[in-house]
């Protein structure tokens, strides 16, 4: 047997072995997220107010809450619709229809070593919401997290 394909065989018997990928992300630590963040959109330390104010008011359903953390208008996705909020009252007024309860209960269970940053923002509960870092001036010398976008 030539080296070349003993190789082949080891190789292939450790892939055999490995246990299954399934599509997950590697597992990421809370200082790793929060780098991210920072690398990505600054403010890190700034993130975790809006989101843990968000992760409360999804858990018990607090209309006025998850609206005062939004960026107007919002663009939110549901039952293949697409809906863009235009205030906070719209939003409150519609809430049962425009957050599911799906939605509610994913992002009331989000942790933050499991959060996705990507250069558009923030991802909770596998894209039901995203938030962002929206600059407060023309320079973006100041910046607020938001709610912009919400996926049912």
């Amino acid at each position: 047997m030539s080296r070349h394909f003993a190789a082949l065989l080891l190789a292939g018997a450790m892939l055999l072995a490995a246990p299954p990928f399934a599509g997950r992300a590697a597992a990421q630590s809370d200082s790793e997220v929060y780098d991210r963040i920072e690398e990505l959109h600054g403010d890190a330390a700034g993130f975790d107010r809006p989101l843990r104010q968000l992760v409360a008011a999804m858990r018990s359903g607090d209309a006025e809450t998850v609206a005062g953390l939004a960026e107007y208008p919002l663009t939110v996705k549901v039952n293949g619709e697409t809906y863009d909020v235009e205030n906070a009252e719209d939003f409150v007024e519609n809430f049962d229809d425009l957050v599911t309860p799906e939605t509610r209960r994913a992002v009331g269970r989000q942790q933050y070593q499991d959060l996705f940053v990507s250069s558009e923002g923030v991802m909770l509960a596998n894209g039901a919401v995203w938030m962002g870092a929206v600059c407060d001036d023309n320079a973006c010398d100041d910046s607020h997290w938001a709610i912009i976008a919400i996926n049912n």
